[in-house]
């Protein structure tokens, strides 16, 4: 079975430029592009996409999720049925839901704590992360970022805050102009070499995802954005730029 770009994102409901930005950091590459540039996916697509839904369901950034499906002993198998565990918890998270809408459209207000307790959903979620986690912990990137970690004092941590508040603000000062301006371009390259110093080695792999994470993933976005609203889409669109040369 083959797919175009538009039935797989209808299919999974991700959008079709999501799609296209998975294939251009080559963590989803379709099956087959023709020399028209039409994309086509097969099975094995869509159950790695499946895996990538799940671990962008539990959270995990774009970076993170290319080093763990593309572990040489990454369990598809587990994935698949760890994900389809949670999607039976969050559906019936969701008919529970319904269930007291409808009830408290009828008049019953009465909903007791029992029966608003949708904890489980939360457990697994947090209980998958935590294997995840553990799993991808066996990369030279994470033990690198977690050893860096566990070697700052408080003070040497406050210190590299501040340094990346500077680069965001560096940021938002040049708001306005064309992303690819030379002194936008080496302002991506100081932040570059920040992650690199502080977390893990940024390759341009890595930059490119983390680019689309700071408008993706809301946390990051607003982080960003106090800085200067629209300062990470600015940031994101820079990166993109940067990370295509």
């Amino acid at each position: 079975m083959k797919l175009t770009i538009s039935q797989t994102a209808k299919l999974t409901g991700i959008s079709v430029r999501t799609l296209h930005y998975y294939d251009e950091i080559g963590l989803l590459k379709p099956a087959e592009t023709t020399s028209a540039g039409y994309r086509y996916y097969d099975n094995d697509n869509l159950a790695l996409l499946q895996q990538i839904l799940f671990y962008r369901e539990l959270a995990f950034p774009l970076k993170e999720i290319i080093a763990m499906v593309s572990q040489p002993d990454h369990d598809r198998q587990k994935t698949l049925k760890s994900h389809r565990h949670l999607l039976m918890l969050k559906r019936q998270h969701l008919d529970e839901l319904l269930r007291l809408v409808d009830e408290t459209l009828g008049g019953d207000t009465s909903m007791t704590q029992e029966e608003a307790d949708f904890t489980d959903y939360e457990a697994a979620k947090a209980q998958y992360a935590a294997e995840a986690k553990a799993s991808w912990g066996h990369t030279d990137a994470y033990r690198e970022s977690a050893q860096k970690e566990q070697g700052r004092t408080k003070t040497e941590t406050a210190a590299m805050m501040e340094k990346a508040g500077d680069i965001f603000r560096a940021f938002a000062g040049l708001r306005g102009r064309d992303p690819a301006d030379a002194d936008v371009q080496a302002l991506v390259r100081r932040w570059q070499a920040h992650i690199t110093e502080f977390h893990y080695r940024c390759t341009d792999d890595i930059l490119a995802c983390l680019g689309e994470m700071y408008v993706e993933d809301a946390r990051f976005r607003s982080n960003i954005d106090r800085y200067g609203d629209g300062t990470a889409q600015f940031m994101s669109d820079a990166i993109k730029i940067c990370c295509s040369h």
